[in-house]
């Protein structure tokens, strides 16, 4: 099978492209919508918890049209954009008393999923005015916490889909471009982790740390329908040490290129981070470079 056309891991071949436009010659009538609707029917091209990837099959069919291998059927409206029209989140009104305790003193903490609930707002408010990168709104899976002390809000944790392209961690894993297409979802990323700032408690973040790689897979798998194997994430060695990820035993892997994913040029044009990765299985190679 001949490859000519790439985007986001899936290959397509000239037969799969005639497939699409032979689709919307028969379906005149079908919106871009629809039409991304039936492509992820006819091919079974759904995630691991069933859901249809029509996000993904429209990015697709519109990549496919700028390129003009398929022509597409006219926008029919234009919805608003909800990432681009987001309002920043509101600071949350909560107690900012400077707490400063041992970890047996603090214990126990209650971890609360928080995504989709009336608690996401706090998430995002607190990540938005005390975290040096403030909230983005995450893309596809993606787990939101809030850890509690006694009711009260003391940290909060972001976990998403794993970047595609990460050289240190791919070469730790021992990853081909295949397997790591098939076994990316097998990853989560810790997008964003914050002690808030009047929070003061010796090894509270390693400890955090630690009961999230418990919690998280279980979490994963109950909302997404599959397993996750390894966690990872960044950061930025002019900013921090990464001190408490080492005492939690996360594994320093090396720098990233500083290019970005998005990148065309093969010239850094970020700071480079720290890569660190945490296996959740002692077999964690065999797992992500087994075929799925």
């Amino acid at each position: 099978m001949e490859a000519i056309w790439k985007y986001r891991g899936r290959i397509l071949n000239d037969e799969q492209i005639e497939f699409i436009r032979t689709l919307i010659q028969a379906n005149p009538q079908a919106s871009r919508w629809s039409l991304s609707r039936r492509l992820c029917q006819a091919w079974n091209w759904v995630q691991a918890n069933g859901a249809p990837c029509e996000m993904l099959c429209r990015g697709m069919m519109l990549a496919l049209d700028r390129a003009g291998r398929i022509e597409l059927p006219p926008v029919r409206r234009k919805n608003p954009n909800p990432l681009a029209e987001r309002r920043s989140p509101a600071r949350p009104l909560i107690d900012t008393t400077p707490l400063s305790a041992t970890l047996a003193d603090l214990r126990p903490l209650e971890f609360r999923l928080v995504r989709r609930t009336p608690e996401e707002a706090i998430f995002n408010g607190l990540i938005e005015h005390h975290h040096y990168l403030g909230y983005t709104q995450p893309v596809g899976e993606h787990l939101k916490y809030i850890v509690y002390a006694d009711q009260r809000p003391i940290a909060c944790l972001a976990w998403s889909s794993a970047p595609r392209h990460l050289a240190p961690r791919d070469r730790f894993i021992g990853w081909g471009p295949e397997a790591r297409r098939q076994n990316i979802r097998f990853i989560a990323y810790n997008t964003r982790f914050l002690i808030l700032p009047w929070v003061r408690v010796p090894h509270l973040a390693s400890y955090i740390l630690a009961r999230m790689a418990r919690l998280l897979p279980v979490d994963w798998q109950r909302l997404y329908r599959h397993p996750v194997y390894y966690l990872e994430t960044f950061i930025d060695p002019e900013r921090f040490r990464g001190t408490c990820y080492r005492a939690a035993n996360w594994i320093p892997l090396g720098l990233t290129t500083g290019r970005g994913k998005n990148d065309h040029t093969f010239k850094p044009n970020r700071s480079l981070k720290e890569v660190l990765g945490y296996p959740l299985a002692a077999n964690f190679r065999k797992l992500l470079q087994a075929p799925s």
